[in-house]
């Protein structure tokens, strides 16, 4: 058998002929921020909700037909709140966390997705009959429970399982709008993180909670000292327990989600893995059912580097995309790919008052890039990419700096200042966590050019910084900067155009695009 295919091969060779090979997916599927990710199947569609913490709009809603390629069609809401730390006011900020974990579900033709945040200090539920369209109701309920999992059992009673170690069950009202009146939370599992033995930096979180003939499974985050991040399951006859575990998965630290079923009858567990400044990336990991219990791993216990599933396409423009700014009639303001840092001031920004172009107008003064509003962010992407913007700055005023970012709390920029003493291009790096000013060059013409190249292969994370007086030429400025993942921010890096004001208000720049490439550039 082996010399015939030998012998096939050469043949089709000799014939100019290439035999076929099956396109599979690989891990990650989505080599991006998307962590805690929940995931539903309503038909043959599959639906997935995430995280994006002070970002606005939040909760992100994507959508695919196999699982692996991913696009964006909603958001859960448009503000979480607009309290002084999400409206970056009064020197308050909510980096690292705005709304965590959201638990996404589909119940008698409505979509529900639930989330809860410190900075509200509630637990909040938006649901629709249309996930791709709207409009979406909210309702929000204290406590904040946290990384909890919204769940609609068989005889119609509504519960959310939450907490950290200890995990409690909480029975909701039939319309999810709070708890139900009359009962109060029940622990069901005094130490979820047992199984996975006695000396953990991390109890276990990140509650998802499943049906599986007549069984009830939850699975769990957590991450033993010395250890990696590791996945727990217990299982029970009744929601209420009791409640037996095992760890099901413990390999290259890719933890914490669910189980997703295909129409033919396939299973997987959808979890992600810490992967340096790019953020927590999504992977896919087969499940095989043995003695009642979900096995994780190809073979038992490994994340497999490819999946038989279709292959993966480019994360352009699904999760993020180029903008030119132009708007035909009927269009949104701005696509799906674009987040806010923050909550916007929607009175200072436009696609309309110059067609083509976004303007961001100062509408106060600022101390800082991170303490700036109205600065427009989308992801950076593994392995690597690079954004590139062109921006006319006539219209800056005294102390404004415009230009276009990589945010996190080691934030890097390159742009234009503005002084009495004419307008210079810029590059700051904050990797020390305080920003420097690595390179200043004179600018004498309105519109200038620059690029961000971030290579993320390897972990590398380092961000290259360019700018251009031609969009043709390119120059390097400044230096290149080491991106690092902090708690902090607890965010995926992330292409910013900014623009804020250190002296007075009411300057604006006009960015006439934005264009990002899934490769590096010079």
């Amino acid at each position: 058998m082996k010399n015939y295919l030998l012998l096939l091969l050469v043949s089709l060779s000799l014939l100019g002929l290439r035999p076929v090979v099956w396109a599979q997916a690989h891990n990650p599927i989505v080599h991006a921020d998307v962590p805690d990710l929940s995931m539903i199947r309503v038909g043959k569609t599959y639906y997935m909700s995430s995280t994006t913490m002070h970002m606005s709009p939040g909760v992100p809603i994507m959508k695919s037909t196999d699982l692996v390629n991913w696009k964006l069609v909603s958001y859960a809401y448009d503000t979480l709140t607009n309290v002084d730390a999400m409206t970056l006011a009064n020197g308050k900020s909510t980096y690292g966390r705005g709304s965590w974990a959201s638990s996404l579900r589909y119940h008698q033709g409505t979509y529900y997705v639930s989330t809860f945040a410190q900075t509200s200090g509630r637990t909040h539920v938006y649901f629709t009959k249309n996930i791709e369209k709207g409009p979406w109701k909210a309702v929000s309920f204290r406590p904040s429970m946290h990384d909890h999992s919204l769940f609609f059992d068989d005889d119609g009673r509504v519960y959310m399982v939450y907490g950290t170690g200890k995990l409690q069950l909480a029975e909701l009202t039939a319309d999810v709008s709070g708890l139900k009146p009359g009962t109060s939370p029940q622990v069901i599992i005094e130490n979820a993180s047992a199984p996975a033995g006695p000396n953990l930096g991390l109890p276990a979180e990140g509650s998802q909670l499943f049906k599986v003939n007549g069984k009830y499974y939850l699975f769990n985050i957590t991450w033993p000292k010395g250890g990696m991040r590791t996945v727990v399951v217990h299982r029970a006859n009744k929601i209420t327990g009791p409640y037996e575990g095992r760890v099901a998965l413990q390999d290259l630290g890719v933890a914490q989600g669910g189980l997703i079923d295909t129409p033919d009858g396939k299973w997987y567990s959808y979890l992600f893995r810490d992967y340096g400044a790019v953020g927590r990336i999504p992977y896919l990991v087969p499940v095989q059912w043995e003695n009642g219990w979900p096995v994780q791993g190809s073979p038992a216990g490994k994340v497999p580097e490819t999946l038989p599933l279709p292959a993966n396409q480019s994360l352009i423009p699904g999760i993020v995309n180029s903008d030119e700014f132009t708007r035909q009639k009927g269009e949104p303001a701005l696509p799906l790919v674009w987040q806010w840092n923050h909550n916007p001031d929607n009175t200072l920004w436009s696609v309309t008052k110059r067609p083509g172009y976004l303007r961001l107008t100062t509408g106060r003064v600022d101390t800082s890039f991170v303490m700036a509003r109205n600065t427009l962010t989308q992801r950076t992407i593994g392995p690597a990419c690079t954004g590139t913007t062109a921006l006319d700055v006539s219209h800056l005023k005294d102390g404004d700096f415009a230009g276009l970012g990589v945010l996190q709390r080691r934030y890097g920029l390159v742009g234009v200042k503005a002084s009495k003493g004419g307008k210079a291009i810029v590059m700051v790096s904050a990797e020390s966590e305080r920003p420097v000013e690595l390179q200043r060059l004179p600018l004498t013409q309105d519109k200038v050019y620059f690029k961000i190249a971030c290579d993320f292969q390897d972990r590398k994370d380092v961000a290259t910084f360019f700018y251009s007086l031609d969009g043709k030429a390119w120059q390097p400025v400044g230096g290149p900067l080491k991106m690092a993942y902090t708690l902090p921010h607890f965010i995926g890096y992330r292409f910013s155009l900014f623009n804020y004001a250190t002296q007075a208000a009411g300057g604006y720049a006009d960015f006439d695009y934005f264009r990002i490439d899934d490769h590096l550039t010079k």
